[in-house]
C-alpha cells in the first residue's frame, strides 16, 4: 500500500487529538450527557471516519477504501455489543453518570493501545507465517458459533475473574468519593469502587481485542487501514455510549448477527489462505462482496429486532458470550 511514516504520524496525531479532547472533558467538567450532546458527538465522530475513508479512496484507490468501510462497519458493530458489556458494567457497580464519561475515556483509551499492540503482533505473524490466515479464521468460526449457541446470556460481573482477584488484592471502600480512586476511611488509605469499574473496562477491553482484530484482519491485510478503521469505530464509543444505552434493550438480534459476521470473515480468511498453503484454484471473497454481506447482515438484525420488540414488548437484548451464563464467559480472563 505504500503508507508513509508521515501519514502515519498525522493519522495518529489525529486521533490522539480527538482522544485528548474526550480526556479534558471528562477531568473538566464532568456532568450527565444529555441526548443532544451524545447526537452531537455521534455524528461528528461518524463525519470524521468518512472523510478518513474517502481521501483513502481517493488518495490509494477504491479498493482499499472499500476494505477501510468494511473494517470500520465490522469494528463498529462488534463496539456495539461492547456497549453492551459496558452498560453491564456501569449498572452492576452503580456508577455515578457525571463518573461515567471518565469511565468511558479511560476504556476507549486504554482499547486503542491494546490494539494497537494486538495489530502490530497480528500484521507480524501473518507475514512471517502464511497460516495464521487459517488460524485466525478457524478462531472466528468458533467464537461465531459459541456466540450463537450462548446469544442469550449475560456477562456475570460480578464473578469476572479480573474482579474477584481485583477485590483479593486491594482493599476496596463500600462506597465512591466523588471522581477519586483512592480514599480515607478509618485511618485506611482504600481504592474505591471506580478502581474496580476500570479493571472490569479493562478485562473487557482485551477480551474484545482479541476478537476484533482477526475480524478487522479478515477484511484487509493492511495493518494501516486495520489501525485506522479500529481507531475511528473506537473514539466514537464514548458518544455512542450515551446515546444508544436505553435502546440496546432493543437490539435483541444483536448477538446472532454478530456470530453471522464473525464466522463469515472466519471463512474468508480460510479461503485467502488455501491458494497460498493448498490448492490455488480455491476462490477467494471480494471486498465489496464481504462489505454487502455485513451491512446485509446488520440491517436484517436491526429491522428483525425492532419487528421483534415492537410485537413483544417484554424481549431484551443479551450480548451474549462464548461459554453461557453458567459459568466462565467470554468477559473471564
Amino acid at each position: 500500500m505504500g503508507i508513509g511514516a508521515g501519514t502515519w504520524l498525522v493519522t495518529i496525531g489525529v486521533v490522539l487529538a480527538l482522544l485528548a479532547v474526550d480526556l479534558v472533558l471528562a477531568a473538566v467538567r464532568p456532568h450527565r450527557v444529555g441526548f443532544g450532546e451524545a447526537v452531537a458527538w455521534s455524528v461528528g465522530y461518524i463525519l470524521v471516519a468518512v472523510a478518513f475513508g474517502v481521501w483513502l479512496a481517493l488518495a490509494h484507490g477504491g479498493e482499499f477504501g472499500a476494505e477501510y468501510f468494511a473494517g470500520y462497519i465490522v469494528e463498529k458493530s462488534l463496539s456495539v455489543d461492547n456497549l453492551f458489556v459496558f452498560v453491564i458494567i456501569m449498572t452492576t457497580f452503580a456508577v455515578p453518570e457525571e463518573h461515567q464519561h471518565k469511565v468511558l475515556t479511560f476504556g476507549i483509551v486504554l482499547a486503542l493501545v491494546m490494539r494497537g499492540l494486538f495489530i502490530a503482533l497480528g500484521a507480524a505473524l501473518l507475514a512471517l507465517f502464511s497460516f495464521m490466515f487459517l488460524l485466525f479464521g478457524l478462531l472466528l468460526i468458533f467464537t461465531g458459533v459459541q456466540l450463537f449457541r450462548h446469544r442469550d446470556a449475560d456477562p456475570d460481573i460480578e464473578h469476572n475473574l479480573v474482579v474477584r482477584t481485583a477485590r483479593r488484592l486491594l482493599p476496596v471502600s463500600e462506597t465512591y468519593d466523588g471522581g477519586r480512586l483512592t480514599t480515607r476511611a478509618g485511618g485506611r488509605r482504600l481504592v474505591t469502587p471506580l478502581v474496580v469499574v476500570l479493571v472490569a473496562i479493562g478485562g473487557v477491553d482485551l477480551l474484545f481485542a482479541l476478537d476484533s482484530i482477526p475480524a478487522v484482519f479478515g477484511v484487509t491485510d493492511e495493518p494501516f487501514i486495520v489501525f485506522a478503521a479500529n481507531a475511528f469505530a473506537l473514539l466514537g464509543l464514548r458518544a455512542l455510549y450515551f446515546l444508544v444505552k436505553g435502546l440496546l434493550d432493543r437490539l435483541v438480534y444483536l448477538s446472532a448477527g454478530l456470530a453471522v459476521i464473525l464466522a463469515f470473515i472466519g471463512v474468508k480468511l480460510i479461503l485467502h489462505w488455501a491458494p497460498v498453503d493448498g490448492d490455488a484454484r480455491v476462490p477467494e471473497i471480494a471486498t465489496p462482496v464481504s462489505l454487502a454481506v455485513i451491512i446485509g447482515v446488520l440491517a436484517v438484525v436491526t429491522v428483525a429486532s425492532l419487528v421483534k420488540t415492537r410485537r413483544d414488548p417484554g424481549a431484551k437484548a443479551h450480548p451474549g458470550s462464548l461459554r453461557g451464563s453458567g459459568g466462565s464467559d467470554r468477559e473471564d480472563l
